[in-house]
C-alpha cells in the first residue's frame, strides 16, 4: 500500500431541503440515486454521476455561505442542454452558456461552460470541451 489516490469519489452537502434537492438532482439532472440511509435530519443519499464520482446529500442543512468551495462542474457533452434542463428544474441561471478558451499551459484548452445555482444555492458548472 503506497496511498497512491485513484481519483475524485463525491462531494457531500447538507441540504435545507432534502426531498427537494434529491429531486433536483435526480430527476432534474438524471443523478441516479444508489444508495440512502437513515431517518429525520440523519437522511442521506448517494448520487451516482458518472465515472465512478458521486455527489453525497445530508439533510439537516442552513444556507450555504459562499466560502472555500466556490463551484463544481459536471463534463457534458451539450452545455446548453445541460444548463437548460437544469433551469427546467428549478436551478437559478448564474452565468449563461459561453465559449471561450482557457490560455492553459501547455496548449489553450476552448470550451464551452454555464453555471446555475443549485437549490441550497450551490453553484454548479457545465463544463463541455469544445
Amino acid at each position: 500500500m503506497n496511498g497512491q489516490l485513484q481519483g475524485f469519489h463525491h462531494l457531500a452537502m447538507r441540504v435545507r431541503d432534502f426531498d427537494g434537492s434529491v429531486a433536483f438532482y435526480t430527476k432534474g439532472l438524471g443523478l441516479e440515486q444508489t444508495m440512502a440511509w437513515g431517518e429525520g435530519d440523519g437522511r442521506a443519499v448517494m448520487l451516482a454521476c458518472g465515472n465512478g464520482n458521486h455527489i453525497e446529500l445530508f439533510a439537516g442543512g442552513a444556507p450555504m455561505p459562499e466560502g472555500v468551495v466556490l463551484h463544481f462542474a459536471f463534463t457534458t457533452e451539450d452545455c446548453d442542454g445541460a444548463f437548460a434542463r437544469a433551469v427546467a428544474a428549478g436551478a437559478v441561471e448564474h452565468m449563461a452558456p459561453k465559449s471561450l478558451t482557457i490560455p492553459s499551459q501547455p496548449a489553450p484548452l476552448p470550451v464551452r461552460i454555464a453555471f446555475v445555482k443549485g437549490p441550497d444555492g450551490e453553484v454548479i458548472e457545465f463544463f463541455q470541451r469544445a
